[in-house]
């Protein structure tokens, strides 16, 4: 399966737009999986550099995870101020603590503006991204989180295999 679609200015990235090897992760902020996954995807962007880009689109399994939508919207919202990653991060991070609650109390530590971020948390815009996020995850072919695309193909090997894929595209 390929990304569909391509990877646009809607998306967050993170890294060389230019790079030789592009990392798509679609992923669930409140499943144990990306949990788990997360320091493997920041020692991936470290060890690339330059030469990886990293785009996270949100892939809420809500009949399964009750605060994974909020915690995308979240997320999306710390984007609007210029926070997306030291959302994404500091929610992935602190997944056992989440709930809506607790969103808030990151919020204030990133020290957003939190009137600016409620109304960015309920705005239909934000909403409408993560459930874009969502339905391009499915005709993607996405059935599970995380579900990881290199340079726009599906990658189906285990996060283990990973590393090596990527070190072999990227010499």
């Amino acid at each position: 399966m390929s990304l569909q679609p391509e990877i646009s200015p809607a998306d967050q990235t993170q890294g060389n737009e230019q790079a030789t090897i592009t990392l798509v992760e679609y992923g669930d902020y409140q499943c144990p999986h990306c949990f788990k996954v997360h320091p493997i995807v920041k020692e991936i962007q470290s060890t690339f550099g330059d030469k990886i880009l990293f785009v996270f689109r949100n892939f809420p399994l809500q009949e399964s995870h009750r605060y994974a939508n909020i915690a995308a919207q979240a997320a999306e919202a710390a984007g609007r101020q210029g926070k997306f990653w030291e959302m994404h991060d500091a929610i992935l991070e602190n997944q056992e603590h989440l709930n809506e609650d607790y969103l808030d109390t990151l919020a204030e530590k990133l020290g957003l503006d939190m009137e600016q971020f409620e109304y960015d948390l309920n705005a239909e815009e934000i909403s409408n991204k993560v459930e874009d996020d969502l339905e391009s995850g499915v005709r993607s072919g996405v059935n599970g989180t995380p579900s990881f695309f290199i340079n726009g193909t599906k990658f189906d090997s285990g996060i283990d295999d990973l590393l090596q894929v990527l070190k072999e595209i990227g010499n």
